[in-house]
């Protein structure tokens, strides 16, 4: 089970609509066909008037050495270094090699300042080989007429992945206030790159030729909201009538111009011009009835060659947080300097779990929900010195597809509990919603999972083990490592949940197979090379890398998702007719993101990838029936799974390769583990906000209960506090020696879980300033308070919590 990388993939296909929202200003712009794809005159013109200019970059060959280039930026200093090649290079003689050991960002820049106006279009292009999966980002810096940073990797364009030479290229547009631009590398962790042949090129200006346009601004009320629009920005300032607060946007991105704007038919309509890709976008802003709710959509027609970063977003305050749905859920002061920019995708588990991102002040809050997420994702960056969170639209397959929506939900009270139930009531709408009691009626073998204990243990004699923890007071287990049919069919007569893994992701090349330490039994090689993930260039996408006898890495390919169920209904029945499991683990199927496919024999969107892989899921756990649990997790999920191994561990904040060295015991405690993953005061219960009674949520396999001993009582009380079950990994010798403190482990959460297994959970709460004292409600009246602090804390009506200890009572007072 792995943490694979958010793979910039393109999907998703809608049927078409109707007369665009934005129909008013069409008629300025007659449609033509040309080639078989669609542009407005407008655009064509425009395309007339671009010119290519000599390249601005003096030595971007690096046949003069280092010469006009800025030395490497390190953020851990002396971690990297950039050297001269002669004899690996695209062009010339030499190219330049960049390596880096930290794992922190770098980057990486010629001497070039180049002094534009808006709408100016400058292009980026260099030559990238990349060894080892390392990656690397052409972009621009932007800066106005001041010298202040706007953006440090505006238009960013990372390399694909494979060994061989890749030409890279980045288009931006000046945006308003942009008055110089910067062209750069910037990358983050361990790289090793060669970069050869740099050129930036002036490409014209949008505006010319255009003749002026009516923009205008506008204002649209309800009973709860006033939301005024900029026409010079598209910006939007929402004031809450209810709770006296007005949210700003700001513009985060200067890649857009108003081509128009105005009130047509009680929304703001507005067409921009989307100069990283010369898109233009219709965008409409309606608000819902008589509701606190702004929907925004987005059309347009053509290709879309940059992630489009609109709407903007709302500016924080002091004192405010960020809710993310990062996995379970986090929470980030938006003063924290701690806290790095960062690209979280919505269509895979390693990035929001759950379609939606809010701000609040604890109480007064305004959250966006993604109601079309397949090709999406949210930016956290800083604005105006603290953070802020813009969405950003992909491409499908290429081309800007279908209608993006994204309503945005104001609250006067609730903060991020409120933001959760409107999620949920989201969820139901859309059909993401089945409760683990309706599941529990399909599968009566569902109620074995709840409350037990997730063991991972590699011992053959698995019942002479669980006879033991029977004996010591452990009693509900979730087995998870293979078992043969004889001592399966004894665990399932002691009240076991049999489990085993499996995975329909990964397939290794068979000619490989001599080069490897090991080749993995549930790999389906016959998938190769037919049945894997096709780029649009023809190339593999490359997935999970495997050690080779001489110490390299050999990538495995990424079995299509079209695919992936014929190889499950081939391999799982014929399983189960000789071992009587009652449960199946699939690994990666919810981590990984959604894919597109360009192999002509099995194509596939994204939205494509996310409906195959439900009906793989949907196959296991219905058909097959079993209790069926996956990696990481998603909402998308939901409807056909039990479990989540690792939605109680957040991605980023897990120890260092804990995919592969899974059985390692960590003594130290790096300092992202105890500050993120296991700190009180930034996770937030917003999983179990959602879907407690829905899934049950587990730690990741590399990131278990006695993963780090000194975390392990912090990481029971979050287990008391969510509801959820511990999850062990030991071999024969270390539970002998801890046998003890896994019964402590397994007596301090089983029952507490057990009482709220199958409840909603309707509150969370900070009852100390300091996040230090949290308390769970339920909705079978359960009342769960937790004192993560170093002191006792008394609760209002005089009873104590211990330090470091917690308190359950079974109704709520």
């Amino acid at each position: 089970m792995k943490d694979p990388k958010s793979f910039a993939g393109l999907g998703s296909c809608a049927q078409p609509r109707g007369q665009s929202p934005a129909s008013a200003f069409t008629s300025t712009s007659r449609q033509i066909v040309s080639t078989g794809r669609r542009l407005t005159v407008n655009l064509i013109f425009m395309a007339l008037i671009f010119c290519s200019r000599a390249n601005e970059v003096r030595n971007g060959g690096f046949e003069q050495g280092m010469e006009f280039w800025r030395p490497m930026f390190q953020r851990e200093k002396d971690r990297g270094s950039v050297a001269i090649d002669s004899e690996v290079f695209h062009g010339g003689k030499a190219a330049a090699r960049l390596e880096y050991r930290g794992e922190k960002d770098w980057s990486f820049e010629p001497e070039l300042r180049l002094k534009v106006k808006p709408g100016d279009i400058i292009e980026a292009e260099c030559w990238i080989k990349a060894e080892g999966g390392s990656e690397a980002t052409l972009a621009f810096s932007t800066w106005d007429e001041s010298g202040r940073n706007l953006s440090w990797a505006a238009a960013a364009h990372g390399n694909e992945q494979g060994q061989d030479w890749r030409r890279v290229r980045s288009r931006m547009m000046a945006g308003p206030g942009v008055a110089e631009v910067q062209p750069r590398l910037l990358g983050q962790g361990p790289t090793r790159v060669w970069i050869d042949d740099f050129t930036a090129t002036r490409k014209g200006n949008v505006l010319a030729g255009r003749g002026p346009a009516p923009r205008e601004g506008g204002r649209l009320t309800n009973g709860c909201l006033v939301a005024v629009f900029e026409a010079t920005n598209a910006t939007v300032s929402v004031a809450d009538l209810r709770s006296g607060r007005t949210w700003r946007q700001a513009p985060f991105s200067r890649e857009f111009m108003i081509a128009q704007a105005g009130v047509r038919e009680a929304a703001w309509q507005c067409r921009l011009i989307h100069g990283n890709s010369g898109l233009e976008i219709h965008a409409t802003f309606r608000l819902e009835g008589e509701l606190p709710e702004l929907v925004c959509e987005l059309e347009a027609s053509g290709e879309l060659t940059a992630a489009l970063p609109f709407p903007h977003p709302f500016l924080s305050q002091a004192g405010d947080f960020l809710v993310v749905p990062m996995n379970e859920g986090i929470s980030y002061p938006v003063e924290d300097p701690s806290i790095a920019p960062m690209r979280l995708i919505a269509y895979g588990g390693h990035g929001i779990c759950m379609a939606f991102y809010g701000c609040t002040d604890g109480d007064r809050g305004q959250m966006a929900i993604l109601e079309t997420p397949d090709d999406a994702a949210i930016r956290i960056d800083r604005l105006a010195g603290r953070l802020a969170i813009v969405p950003e639209w992909e491409a499908q397959k290429g081309a800007f597809g279908y209608t993006r929506k994204l309503r945005y939900v104001f609250f006067e009270r609730g903060g991020h509990v409120a933001m959760a139930k409107r999620y949920r009531a989201h969820a139901k709408a859309a059909g993401l919603f089945k409760t683990l009691e309706q599941k529990r009626r399909e599968n009566p073998h569902v109620d074995r999972l709840i409350g037990a204990v997730n063991v991972w243990c590699w011992e053959r004699d698995a019942v002479a083990l669980v006879r033991e923890l029977k004996a010591a007071g452990i009693d509900r287990i979730l087995w998870s490592n293979r078992q043969s049919p004889e001592n399966l069919k004894t665990l399932n007569e002691l009240g076991v949940l049999t489990s085993r893994y499996d995975i329909y992701q990964d397939v290794m090349d068979p000619a490989n197979f001599p080069k490897l330490r090991y080749v993995h039994g549930d790999w389906t090689t016959a998938a190769w090379p037919r049945d894997i993930i096709r780029k649009a260039n023809g190339d593999w996408i490359r997935g999970w890398a495997v050690e080779s006898k001489d110490g390299g890495m050999i990538p495995c390919g990424v079995i299509c998702d079209r695919r992936a169920l014929d190889y499950a209904r081939e391999r799982i029945p014929a399983e189960l007719a000789t071992h009587p499991y009652r449960c199946r683990f699939i690994d990666t199927t919810t981590a990984a993101p959604w894919h597109e496919c360009y192999d002509p024999a099995h194509p596939m969107t994204r939205t494509e990838s996310r409906r195959w892989k439900m009906e793989l899921l949907r196959y296991v756990s219905e058909e097959c029936g079993l209790v069926t649990g996956c990696e990481t997790g998603h909402d998308a999920a939901v409807p056909y799974l039990h479990y989540f191994e690792g939605m109680l561990s957040l991605g980023p904040y897990r120890v260092p390769d804990s995919g592969r060295r899974m059985q390692v015991i960590w003594t130290n405690v790096p300092e992202p583990v105890a500050k993120f993953q296991l700190g009180h005061n930034y996770r937030l219960p917003l999983w179990e906000l959602v879907y407690h009674d829905c899934v049950v949520a587990q730690w990741y396999w590399g990131d278990y209960n006695n993963k780090l001993p000194a975390l392990w009582d912090k990481r029971d009380l979050f287990n008391v506090l969510y509801g959820t079950p511990p999850m062990f990994m030991f071999d024969r010798k270390l539970w002998n020696q801890n046998r003890e403190r896994f019964v402590q482990s397994y007596r301090n959460t089983a029952a507490q879980i057990r009482a709220v297994g199958y409840a909603e959970m309707t509150d969370h709460r900070f009852l100390s300033p300091d996040r230090a004292v949290q308390q769970t409600r339920f909705a079978n009246g359960v009342a769960i308070t937790v004192n993560f602090g170093d002191q006792p804390f008394t609760l209002p009506d005089g009873e104590t919590v211990a330090a470091r200890g917690f308190l359950v009572r079974e109704k709520a007072l």
